[in-house]
Formats: C-alpha cells, sequence, structure tokens
C-alpha cells in the first residue's frame, strides 16, 4: 500500500466544504483531468457509488468507488474497486474556526504490477502529488469565492 495524504486550508466554514466536497460532479471543475459523476443517486451515503474518469479525451482510466463511511459534515471513506485503482480513499472535512475549515485527503492506493508497480509509482509520485496539491488549492480558492456548493 502507498499512502499519500494532502491538505489545504480554505476560509469557509466546514458546511460550505463538505457540501463542496461531496457535489461529485462538481469535481470536474477543480480536480486535474478528472471528470466526476454519482452512480444510481446522487452518490450519498455508505453504499453510494461514484465513477471518475482520469485522463486526456479517450485516455485514461475510469475509478469506481463504493462510499464505504458517510459522517457528514466531516468525513466520507471510499473504497476504490476499479481495475486500475485499488484501495480506499478518504475526504476529510476539519473546522478550525467557525469561519475557516481544513480539507485533508488520503488515499491508501494498492498498486499493480507488484515490485514493477512499486518502481514506476516512485518515477510518477511526484507528478501525482503536484497535481493533487494544485486540484485542493484551486478546490480551495473556488470554495473561498462561493463558486462550489
Amino acid at each position: 500500500m502507498e499512502h499519500i495524504e494532502l491538505e489545504v486550508a480554505i476560509q469557509a466554514p466546514a458546511q460550505k466544504v463538505w457540501d463542496a466536497i461531496t457535489n461529485w460532479q462538481a469535481q470536474s471543475q477543480w480536480m486535474l483531468g478528472t471528470k466526476v459523476w454519482p452512480v444510481n443517486g446522487d452518490g450519498t451515503g455508505v453504499g453510494g457509488k461514484i465513477e471518475a474518469f482520469t485522463g486526456i479525451w479517450r485516455i485514461g482510466f475510469l475509478d469506481t468507488m463504493e462510499i464505504t463511511a458517510w459522517d457528514a459534515p466531516n468525513r466520507c471513506d471510499v473504497n476504490h474497486t476499479g481495475k486500475v485503482v485499488k484501495g480506499t480513499g478518504t475526504f476529510e472535512v476539519v473546522a478550525t474556526s467557525e469561519m475557516t475549515s481544513k480539507f485533508i485527503w488520503s488515499e491508501d492506493l494498492d498498486l499493480p504490477l507488484g515490485l514493477l508497480g512499486k518502481v514506476g509509482f516512485t518515477f510518477v509520485k511526484p507528478g501525482f502529488v503536484y497535481g493533487v496539491r494544485k486540484s485542493l488549492e484551486k478546490f480551495a480558492d473556488l470554495v473561498e469565492q462561493g463558486k462550489l456548493s
């Protein structure tokens, strides 16, 4: 397993951040190269399903997820069930005051291809982390500007 965890401070109340982060379809506005949508409903609550396509044009991969924990407005855990991405992910919102929050994005990825996957991810990880960090910064900016809810 490969653990990745990033966080971003947001000048917005926790509920506002939660509402924005669980607006799955709006993630395409801030998550680099990714389009997200709920499957069979709104993708909320334990058992909810979400899909995300990451890539350019038709070159990329589909990430299928099932929500395994839902503690609104604080935490959502998912199990990645796709062919490429396996493991778990967590979205956590922590109130730091009445008007500020921290959003924590973490993944525990089960890398494919054994040793080859681990070695390959060593080279891919810096770019992956950079892309997620930039995405989280964009998310924070959009929430603070009131452009996501």
